[in-house]
């Protein structure tokens, strides 16, 4: 069984939500990589939670770490396929480590992403969309459809499982992009609202 579009899923920290993830056939889970983050990942923990899981490409995310500080962490996480970050500079200059480069900003900042989109197409970096505000208004889904047209662009909120399909529908969209959750305790998690979700996107045999 696939889904309708790519999927990728955020602040992945557990063996359950990748095991999980990884069955429904999500292409990219995310790993937070940045000590200090509440959804830090250590290199003992990835290398636990990736062994026990195939299929899917791992992406390391970052916020505030420079190029320097991300490419020595890589080495400590193999099988790292994508790097995120909140800053551009820092993606273009990890350009040569041959990684598919994702940029995250916020709908609040949306309007410093114009000047930037011929940037993005030249360095084949994807734009991550999130929200502070897990509200995806008329106003936004429009301004969301212009950026798919130009670049290539994964939707990060206001995905509801009454939404989701019509989502993933946007003409150029390249995918949507999902949290992961904690364990209630180990090996226990109430995934309801994302295993509904993913439910939703999944193609009829």
């Amino acid at each position: 069984m696939a889904l309708k579009t790519k999927v990728k899923i955020n602040r992945i920290t557990n063996l359950t939500d990748a095991r999980y993830c990884s069955g429904m056939y999500v292409d990219v889970l995310g790993f937070s990589l940045e000590e200090g983050s509440p959804h830090y990942v250590s290199p003992s923990q990835f290398q636990e939670i990736t062994g026990w899981i195939s299929g899917a490409d791992y992406a390391a995310e970052f916020t505030e770490s420079d190029a320097y500080t991300i490419e020595r962490k890589l080495a400590d996480y193999p099988g790292i396929n994508w790097i995120e970050s909140s800053d551009l500079d820092t993606l273009i200059q990890l350009k040569n480590l041959g990684k598919e480069l994702i940029y995250q900003v916020s709908m609040e900042e949306i309007e410093s992403i114009v000047p930037k989109i011929e940037l993005l197409n030249q360095h084949q970096i994807t734009l991550h969309i999130t929200s502070t505000e897990n509200t995806l208004t008329i106003d936004n889904k429009i301004v969301i459809e212009k950026l798919a047209s130009n670049v290539n662009l994964f939707l990060g909120f206001g995905i509801h499982p009454e939404n989701a399909s019509m989502l993933s529908e946007i003409p150029g969209l390249v995918g949507l992009a999902l949290d992961g959750g904690d364990e209630i305790k180990p090996g226990l998690r109430d995934f309801d609202q994302l295993a509904t979700i993913l439910e939703n996107l999944e193609l009829a045999d």
